[in-house]
């Protein structure tokens, strides 16, 4: 029993680790890009900073999480190299899904004002990432062959709505975000959904490859 407890807190742990390092590392990769061609930033640092904050109240339920039983079956270590792997080949998907959203926002809405475009994709990374966690968390397909805890489900909608809701409150106008309408609300759910099967396919490329996941 205590064997399975330490496997359980060590894939849980790998689950934070690895959801970390791929989502930051594909997010500080589509800043660099989007203020190369963008003639203002996509978020700014303290906007960057809430929605961290937001994120990270989500991953704190993974302790209590669900862990797959094939998981548990043998003993795990801490692979420096397999998390750069991982963080190589999982990043940069979810930061195409971030350009995918500049270049939507730019060419088919033409957006130009700096707040609402700073908005969407501050909406956009809350839900794309607490999402996107469910897709990392577990080799098999989320929702259908491996479900979460309760508690993970449950912080997952409820930062969700906060992340929607942030903009439209006192501490989104201070910190520079404005309402946004339903159809770039629509276009978040839509982006955030082809993210999650692009995310999937590569999920299953990664396990082929290299015979590993969490």
């Amino acid at each position: 029993m205590e064997l399975k407890s330490g496997r359980r807190t060590f894939v849980n742990l790998m689950k934070y680790i690895k959801m970390a390092t791929s989502f930051n590392f594909g997010e500080v990769v589509s800043v660099i890009v989007a203020s190369i061609f963008l003639p203002f930033l996509p978020e700014t640092p303290i906007q960057l900073l809430v929605e961290g904050l937001i994120y990270d109240f989500g991953q704190m339920t993974l302790p209590f999480d669900n862990v797959d039983k094939e998981s548990l079956e043998k003993p795990k270590k801490l692979d420096i190299k397999s998390l750069k792997r991982f963080m190589l080949f999982m990043g940069p998907v979810s930061s195409a899904f971030d350009i995918v959203v500049f270049l939507t926002l730019w060419y088919v809405f033409k957006l130009r004002d700096v707040a609402h475009f700073q908005t969407i994709w501050f909406t956009y990374s809350i839900v794309s990432n607490l999402v996107g966690m469910h897709i990392i968390r577990t080799a098999k397909t989320p929702f259908v062959q491996s479900n979460a805890h309760k508690y993970v489900y449950a912080s997952s909608i409820l930062l969700i709505l906060v992340g929607i809701a942030v903009p439209f409150t006192a501490l989104g106008t201070a910190i520079g975000l404005v309402s946004i309408s339903v159809k770039y609300l629509v276009m978040i759910f839509v982006v955030t959904f082809l993210y999650c099967i692009i995310a999937s396919l590569a999920k299953r490329l990664y396990i082929k490859k290299y015979k590993e996941w969490i």
